[in-house]
């Protein structure tokens, strides 16, 4: 049996992705799913890594744990002296829920035992991967790419307008 350190780490990653994306959506306190959130985050950069996409990875880690987790946090942090707030859902959907899970897991195991997985050897590692998109930005895709940082910067200043407490005059 050999057992490469790639598998390894791959296996530690899933193991941390799982268990910390179940803490998210089981937890009851929402702090604990957020802080929950970024194992979710930085393990699936971890994978992005394994699998050579070094752009999508840091981009996974500046985007996701470094803008939106943290956005998140401050939401949450800002927020805890709110009381008597009941953002919990009923269980009315728990039966139909429960069957669509079953029914998918038994697919999803159907296609992984059943599927004659075709093995070959191993290809060199691609190269780095951030350039090329970094050229493409940068040249053919340059005004799509300055239209949306203008339409994002038009969307943070209207949020920031909505999100003021007195009137605008």
């Amino acid at each position: 049996m050999n057992i490469e350190l790639v598998d390894v780490i791959f296996y530690f990653l899933a193991v941390v992705i799982v268990a910390s994306a179940s803490v998210v959506v089981f937890s009851r306190n929402i702090l604990y799913s957020a802080f929950s959130l970024l194992f979710t985050f930085v393990g699936v950069a971890g994978m992005y890594v394994l699998l050579a996409a070094d752009f999508l990875a840091i981009t996974q880690l500046v985007i996701y744990v470094g803008g939106i987790l943290v956005l998140i946090l401050f939401g949450v942090m800002l927020t805890n002296k709110v009381f008597n707030v009941d953002i919990k859902t009923g269980t009315l959907q728990t039966l139909p829920a429960l069957v669509l899970t079953a029914v998918m897991a038994g697919v999803l195991c159907g296609i992984f035992f059943f599927t004659q997985w075709t093995l070959r050897p191993a290809e060199v590692v691609p190269s780095s991967t951030a350039p090329a998109i970094g050229t493409a930005l940068m040249t053919g895709y340059l005004l799509p790419f300055e239209v949306a940082s203008i339409v994002l910067l038009v969307a943070m200043i209207g949020a920031a307008m909505i999100a003021r407490r007195e009137p605008v005059k």
